[in-house]
């Protein structure tokens, strides 16, 4: 008994702080949640008062958790937050604003992070959170076929694009094609949006999908398929993206970095230098891409701000930004952290350097995620024949505004 009792006594001690240091709470998610651990050490010892506590949650129920959290009145100090869920918790007032604290912290300069991902952080004029790590789409494409087609780049703008798609169809044959789009992904068609000057939903309470630039891209993403340039097929259709890619299938597919170190190690060592990545073309030039990825927010709900701000300030300075960026292959959102030879010399990350000079946020509404839901539904619809392109912009209108409407109806009465 007395060993038992020492044992619980051990693990009970193990858990809790010693006396007077602030113990901070962090959620933190996916393969992020698992490295985080290695860089709190270095934090401890430079913080001795501070003791970090790590909680790692799954991407598929951290969404929820965090919900769950906030009307439980039991949030985290600190959590990372991706960024097209900030206007979502900004929206319910959970999260601290922190313009002040930047301000008053000259080691996170606001002139040194890319502008489009910082600004996916304002709402309202107001800052919410700071990015730890960046994220979009651009093009991944087979540059050996791009070059027996006949060209000597990738795309710059959509028209050259879309000869380059028409000549290597040419090239492949009948049985293959020059892009994949999945339909059970909507990033691909939003990412068309956003380079539409028109935005997809206007004055964060009215769908716009209507508007001349959407249609555009809407027809534009559409032709592909009804011109066979592309399979009208989701990923669960096809048996191996990477091994669809390799063997020629497609030749340009849009997707995130996670997908270097995939195409690293699933295609064979001996086609390495076939692949290679591309800013997105736009319709009249080099075009934007989504801008995606984690900030770190702190919870008004915290009674230790200014503890949680040390650890922000900490995830943000360069060196660890850089030790970060080798534990998960995460983009850094500062420019001067692709100056290091791991960024600089990457030609793969090149691509999305550049890329991040011209990203956009997606539209700062809290119901994003479920209107990204409609443009992947409608889309495919479309795709498939059943709603040309005019009717299926009208559909997702429609679809959108619905969704919008309990949020006209709550900011006609004065209501947050």
């Amino acid at each position: 008994m007395r060993l038992l009792a020492a044992l619980v006594l051990l693990l009970l001690g193990s858990c809790t702080a010693a006396p007077g240091k602030t113990v901070l709470d962090v959620w933190a998610m996916g393969r992020e949640g698992e490295v985080i651990g290695d860089l709190i050490p270095q934090f401890e010892r430079e913080n001795p008062g501070v003791t970090v506590r790590v909680q790692q949650l799954p991407f598929t129920a951290a969404h929820e958790k965090l919900l769950t959290g906030f009307v439980g009145d039991a949030m985290p100090d600190l959590a990372q937050l991706g960024n097209s869920w900030v206007p979502e918790f900004a929206a319910l007032g959970a999260l601290e604003p922190l313009d002040a604290r930047v301000a008053a912290t000259p080691a996170i300069p606001r002139g040194d992070y890319f502008p489009g991902i910082w600004d996916s952080n304002v709402i309202d004029g107001k800052l919410y959170g700071v990015p730890w790590y960046v994220d979009t789409r651009l093009l991944f494409y087979r540059r050996d076929l791009l070059t027996k087609a006949g060209f000597d780049h990738p795309p710059r703008d959509w028209a050259e694009w879309q000869r380059q798609m028409a000549a290597i169809k040419h090239l492949v044959g009948p049985s293959k094609y020059a892009v994949f789009l999945p339909l059970n992904e909507y990033e691909p068609l939003e990412i068309l949006g956003l380079q539409s000057p028109h935005p997809m939903v206007t004055d964060g309470v009215r769908a716009n999908f209507r508007s001349p630039g959407f249609r555009k891209a809407l027809g534009f993403y559409l032709g592909l398929m009804q011109g066979g340039l592309a399979p009208v097929a989701a990923n669960t259709e096809i048996a191996s993206v990477w091994d669809e890619f390799d063997r020629g299938f497609f030749s340009f597919y849009i997707t995130g970095p996670w997908q270097i170190g995939e195409f690293k190690r699933r295609l064979p060592a001996d086609h390495q230098a076939e692949w290679m990545t591309a800013p997105m073309p736009g319709p009249d030039g080099p075009g934007v891409s989504n801008a995606g990825g984690s900030s770190l927010v702190v919870f008004k709900s915290s009674a230790k701000k200014d503890a949680a701000w040390k650890l922000v300030a900490y995830f943000s300075r360069p060196d660890v930004q850089v030790r970060f960026h080798d534990l998960t292959g995460d983009l850094p959102p500062r420019k001067s952290v692709w100056a290091t030879p791991a960024l600089a010399n990457d030609p793969y990350a090149k691509a999305f350097g550049e890329q991040l000079t011209r990203v956009r946020a997606t539209p700062k509404v809290p119901e994003w995620e479920r209107i990204g839901d409609e443009i992947k539904i409608v889309g495919e619809k479309a795709a498939r024949g059943q709603l040309t392109a005019e009717q299926a912009s009208d559909e997702l209108d429609k679809r959108a505004d619905e969704i919008l409407a309990k949020r006209r109806w709550m900011l006609s009465r004065g209501r947050s």
